[in-house]
């Protein structure tokens, strides 16, 4: 059972002077200034985690890799990890200094950007990813938490919103400046003699890999506010046994110290072992039928960790558990986000070599040509879906998941025409729109997901947001249109293919939004049912 009391008294009955410091700094400018640092770690984020898409084709002919290798490169090598790292990482984010993890977490996927362009073998640039993908894993889990104690709940929306349009800034940026960069070296270096014998594409990732170790260093300096005070549940910052915690919870989704893990609980193994068997036959039978074993492999790792892990929350928090797992609005939303996502994940990486492919556009100039006005659109639709969102949610409680809606189905027509178009100059104009479109949900979703839990269980539902939207969109999007692809031998057909995605993820979420209200609603009363102290 877990309490609001286990930890320092002193910390959870917070002085008046420590209430003053708190409304100190989160009243004025100080809340944006902290918002505009994390807007900039998550473009370096995106820039890191997409410029693969506008290096696609160059990786493609010097590591003689087909379509599902890219999408695996892109998709599930990064997503699994980062998804699965992001579980131990979220948790303790709600236990830990959220600025220091964000800032050791930028250095690590930094260096595993920069040594992407070290490697000489489809191998090393999947070990690489991996790297990339548990850096990562440690920002958002931790933002979401500082967001949420640094504005009030009828403001977090736009919060979200304006954090998660640096995703799409840098997803957009990384086209251009990508493009360039290995267009650059190549041209500069034409006939195999470049410094260190490296590839333009090599080199790009080393530029865009650097600078992130600065930013780290920046974010370092940021000041941690009260957690939960804003919204009357305050708990410490910092809790005793906070890295004894995080090796437990890594252990819970590692093999085989799963089985470890699950082992002190009664009954837990049996259960255990039977879900191992059963995500080892699926993989199995998966990989017999596509010949694509890291892709299979590796998703099958991730399920069966996250199921796992999911065990031992049931087991030492039952409160989260229940208000997470137990509640069939917030279950049904998070796949749907994650059917939304493998939307809006399959645009953003096929989209460019698409455009080169079919037109013969240089990199340099379809990653401009894309990319630059796909960043401002990008960011235009995370900012009007936040704001759409807060609106809405005032007028009706089922506003938040009505802006995902609009982003799962809107994005349909608008591919139509860009798939059908006879000029690259309809695609660049149809893209921007596409890109807007498709956006429009993230504010919304994590603010719905927010508005389902309690404070301390803030990074842990930050995680799991991000653990459905990762494997269900980041990990089977991408790869999924490059193997509809390889099989027809047409990356338009590939791209079409999304078009049945898009319905689903819209029963998904009609059907979540009948039961959010109550489920936000009881949130308290759930919890305390499972065991939470007030």
């Amino acid at each position: 059972m877990r309490s609001l009391d286990e930890s320092d008294s002193s910390s959870l009955n917070m002085s008046t002077a420590n209430g003053s410091a708190h409304r100190d700094l989160t009243m004025g400018m100080y809340p944006w200034y902290v918002l505009s640092v994390l807007f900039l770690v998550y473009v370096i984020n995106f820039l890191d985690r997409n410029i693969l898409s506008i290096l696609a084709q160059d990786i493609k002919a010097d590591l003689g890799l087909g379509d599902a290798q890219l999408g695996f490169l892109f998709g599930t090598a990064f997503a699994i990890f980062y998804a699965l790292f992001g579980i131990p990482l979220g948790r303790l984010a709600d236990s830990w200094y959220r600025g220091r993890l964000i800032a050791a977490g930028l250095a690590v996927w930094s260096t595993m950007t920069a040594l992407s362009g070290l490697a000489a073998s489809y191998g090393q640039l999947a070990f690489a990813r991996v790297g990339v993908g548990i850096g990562e894993a440690s920002a958002s889990p931790a933002a979401y938490s500082l967001i949420a104690d640094y504005f009030p709940a009828r403001r977090r929306a736009l919060a979200y919103a304006l954090y998660s349009s640096g995703l799409y800034v840098g997803a957009g940026l990384c086209l251009p400046l990508g493009g360039w960069v290995a267009h650059t070296w190549t041209r500069a270096y034409p006939h195999g003699y470049a410094p260190f014998g490296l590839a333009g594409w090599q080199a790009a990732f080393l530029a865009v890999g650097l600078p992130g170790l600065l930013l780290a260093l920046w974010v370092l300096t940021l000041r941690e506010p009260a957690r939960g005070l804003a919204d009357g549940h305050p708990v410490p910052v910092r809790k005793s046994g906070a890295w004894r915690g995080f090796v437990l919870e890594l252990g819970a989704i590692l093999p085989p110290f799963t089985l470890w893990s699950v082992s002190r609980f009664p009954g837990s193994l049996r259960t255990n072992l039977l879900l191992l068997a059963t995500v080892s036959g699926a993989a199995a039978m998966l990989t017999r039928l596509t010949h694509d074993g890291a892709q299979w492999i590796g998703l099958g790792i991730g399920l069966y960790a996250v199921g796992s892990w999911m065990q031992m929350l049931r087991a030492t928090d039952r409160p989260t558990f229940a208000l997470l797992f137990r509640q069939r609005a917030v279950v049904l939303a998070l796949v749907g986000f994650g059917a939304t996502a493998f939307i809006s994940y399959s645009l953003g990486f096929w989209m460019a070599p698409y455009v080169i492919r079919t037109f013969g556009v240089r990199a340099d100039v379809a990653g401009f040509m894309l990319g630059v006005p796909q960043a401002f659109a990008s960011a235009a639709g995370c900012v009007v879906g936040g704001h759409l969102s807060d609106a809405w949610k005032r007028r009706d409680p089922r506003g938040r998941l009505f802006v995902v809606m609009l982003a799962s189905i809107l994005p349909g027509p608008l591919l139509i025409v860009a798939l059908q178009a006879a000029t690259v100059r309809t695609v660049y104009l149809i893209n921007p729109l596409l890109a807007f479109t498709a956006l429009l949900w993230v504010g919304s979703a994590v603010a719905t997901i927010q508005d389902c839990v309690l404070p301390r269980m803030r990074g842990t539902a930050g995680a799991i947001f991000l653990l459905s939207v990762s494997i269900l969109g980041l990990a089977l999007g991408p790869y999924s249109i490059g193997k509809v692809a390889a099989l027809t031998g047409s990356l338009r057909t590939g791209m079409m293919s999304l078009l049945g995605m898009m319905p689903a993820a819209l029963l998904l979420l009609w059907v979540a939004s009948r039961g959010i209200e109550v489920a936000e609603e009881s949130r308290s009363a759930r919890a305390r049912a499972a065991g939470e102290n007030a």
